[in-house]
Formats: structure tokens, sequence, C-alpha cells
């Protein structure tokens, strides 16, 4: 990794507010964390080399963070081995550690598989039994959390499925990091003709009603987006990101056989086709504020 030298930047607190474009978003929406996770996938990783703080704090401040919650989700991210400090004389600068590199890469990983073609689905699930034990509750919200992320549905108590049948190494995973192999057991086949069909498995497994409504907020809020140079389109850049990260956790993906016409096709190419228009101007805009 590059180690750049990390010139100071004089700018004060005010400084930062005023040189915002009077267009930038000034509510903040998810936590400062969640965005400075956008932050590091989308422009330190591909970009290399050390940030300084008041980088950070530019875009942080100018999306309507207090600088106090900026410097603290900088600070929890250290302590999570994520960031590493470099001190320049009087200016703090930070490198994202591999830790944190495997993981913002994954989860971009899968950010963007959903805007992925789709191979015609053979009609197997991966079906997952798993007992949690009640003096082990404390690892249950552990194990739906994780099973969600994998694209999962839960269409009754103890019993987990997925049309995707390549999963079953991550549930496996899963499943031997909670200590519940014991627990635990998998098939993977086709629905047979006793209790529910295709149709009602989706319908109990997965809450897609609310998935909907959140596509409608970002194809209602993306869409027809057209930021300025600078300001605006960084920002926008990383606002779009932010909201489209949320998606590989609560959308399963589920192929067009099982759920034909769903909105989140649509809302990826909204996303893939703003994220390319963009992506260079805000990689310009972010290297002038970081050089």
């Amino acid at each position: 990794m590059s180690r750049r030298r990390c010139h100071e930047m004089s700018a004060s607190r005010a400084d930062i507010r005023t040189a915002l474009a009077p267009s930038s978003p000034a509510t903040p929406t998810g936590s400062a964390r969640s965005v400075l996770v956008t932050i590091l996938g989308e422009f330190v990783l591909p970009n290399d080399g050390p940030v300084r703080t008041s980088s950070f704090l530019y875009i942080l401040t100018g999306l309507g963070y207090e600088i106090p919650a900026a410097r603290q989700a900088l600070n929890r991210f250290a302590e999570r081995g994520w960031l590493t400090r470099q001190r320049r004389g009087r200016q703090v600068c930070w490198l994202p550690t591999p830790a944190a590199r495997d993981y913002i890469e994954t989860g971009t990983e899968r950010v963007f598989s959903l805007h992925a073609a789709r191979t015609p689905w053979d009609r197997n699930w991966l079906v997952l039994f798993v007992s949690v034990p009640h003096e082990r509750r404390k690892h249950r919200d552990k194990l739906h959390s994780a099973l969600r992320w994998a694209g999962f549905g839960n269409p009754m108590p103890g019993v987990w499925v997925s049309p995707h049948t390549d999963r079953a190494a991550e549930a496996e995973r899963v499943v031997d990091e909670l200590g519940l192999r014991g627990q635990a057991l998998s098939f993977i086949g086709p629905a047979g003709a006793v209790g529910l069909n295709e149709r009602e498995i989706v319908r109990q497994g997965w809450e897609l009603h609310e998935v909907a409504d959140h596509y409608e907020e970002l194809l209602a809020q993306f869409a027809n987006l057209e930021p300025a140079d600078g300001d605006p389109v960084l920002f926008a850049q990383v606002k779009l990101i932010s909201a489209w990260r949320r998606f590989p956790f609560i959308d399963p993906q589920l192929p067009e056989e099982l759920l034909p016409g769903w909105i989140g096709r649509q809302a990826a190419v909204t996303f893939h086709d703003r994220w390319q228009w963009w992506f260079e101007r805000a990689q310009l805009r972010w290297r002038e504020i970081n050089r």
C-alpha cells in the first residue's frame, strides 16, 4: 500500500461547513459508522494510501453528521481493528487494515451481485434445520442475522430455506462458528407435495412487501437525480451506495421463477447506472479533498 505523504489540512470546522455546496444533503440517514464503511469501500480502498481525519470529516459533516459522531465512528473502527492511525506532526491519518479490506470487499461483492445476470433456477432448495438450545439462546439473534444476510428465509420456527443451493458453505460456516453443528441438519431438493408449496414458502419466509417499499423509496430518491460536479455528486454517490448496501441483507434475490416482475431487478439496474454515471466525478472530488 502506498505511503504518500499526509499533508496537513488547515481548514477549521467552520471552513469545512462553509465549503459545502448549498445543494448538499443536510439530514443524515443511517449511522455515521455505516456511511464510513461506504467511504472506505468506495473511495479509500480504490485510491490506496492514508486518509486525513479532515477528509473523513468533510464528507460526514457534509452529509449532516456532527463532528463528535464522525470522530467517534473513526475511533470505533480503530478499536475494532479496521483502521490504523498514522501521526504526521499535528495531523492524524488513517489506513484500512487487511481485516477491513476483506470485510468491505466481501460486502461490495454482495452489493453488486444484485445487478448480476441470473441463471435459470433448477427448482432445488437448500433447507436447513437449526434448533438453538435454551441455554444458548444468546446465539439465536446472531444465527438469524447471519442467515438473513446469506439470503435465507424462515417460513417456520427452526427452518431456513434458500433457492441458492451454492450457499451451503456459508450456512455451514455460520452454524460452525456458533457451535450449533450438533443441533443442525440440511438437505437439498425440490419442494414436495406435503405442506407449503413454493408460493407459500416465499410468502412466509420473507417480508417482501417491506423490501418492495424500500426499493420504491430508493427509486424515488435516485432514479431522476442529476447532481452537479463537486460536492453534490460526491455526496449523492455516498448516499446511493449507503442506501444500496442494506439491500443484500433484506433482499434474498429470489429467482424469476419464484418472484416474477420483482421491483428489485429494476432498482438494481437504476443503481448500477447511477453508480457508473457518477463514479469518475465522485472520485475526482474525493481526490481533490484528500490531496
